[in-house]
């Protein structure tokens, strides 16, 4: 089976998150294509998607959103799981958080199984208009990384072990 992680992320840390994850999936067996969203021209090839976003005003990347209008229609049906990155406190460890209303749209127009939110990172070095947020979140204690990639790694280790029932049972795909 063919995975694609297709993740946005302005500043980078979604990505290392979406390598994370895909890491895992490849350690369970799974042949992995890890893309930018904004690059993926088509979905024909996977058997399964993880897609992400980081979270910016609570919203999310425009790259993934575009990627759920081009092909929420051929992933219909298809198992997807979604993930969020942005949380810039220890919250998305907390406990479940409520997706954002364009993960919650991703969720209906994908069909997807699931979707969980991570914590985020942003750094005092951020440049253009992150490095503005940044220094503004500087001043309200809100910088730093805040992901956890042991609970990343474990989240993804669960998406490999529904991914490989599925396989085992190809009317669930």
């Amino acid at each position: 089976m063919v995975v694609l992680v297709a993740y946005g992320s302005t500043g980078g840390g979604t990505g290392e998150i979406a390598a994370w994850i895909a890491e895992e999936l490849q350690a369970a067996g799974f042949a992995v294509q890890l893309t930018p969203a904004g690059e993926v021209t088509g979905v024909a090839g996977y058997d399964a998607v993880v897609l992400g976003s980081a979270l910016y005003a609570f919203g999310w990347h425009a790259d993934v959103r575009r990627f759920v209008q081009r092909f929420s229609h051929v992933l219909r049906g298809r198992p997807v799981w979604l993930f969020s990155s942005g949380p810039l406190d220890s919250s998305a460890d907390a406990g479940a958080l409520e997706p954002v209303p364009h993960a919650a749209s991703a969720l209906r127009d994908l069909t997807a199984r699931a979707h969980v939110t991570f914590g985020g990172r942003m750094t005092t070095d951020a440049h253009g208009w992150l490095g503005h947020v940044a220094q503004q979140l500087a001043r309200e204690g809100h910088v730093g990384d805040f992901r956890n990639p042991v609970r990343v790694r474990a989240w993804a280790r669960g998406v490999a072990g529904e991914i490989a029932a599925a396989r085992r049972m190809p009317e669930q795909i």
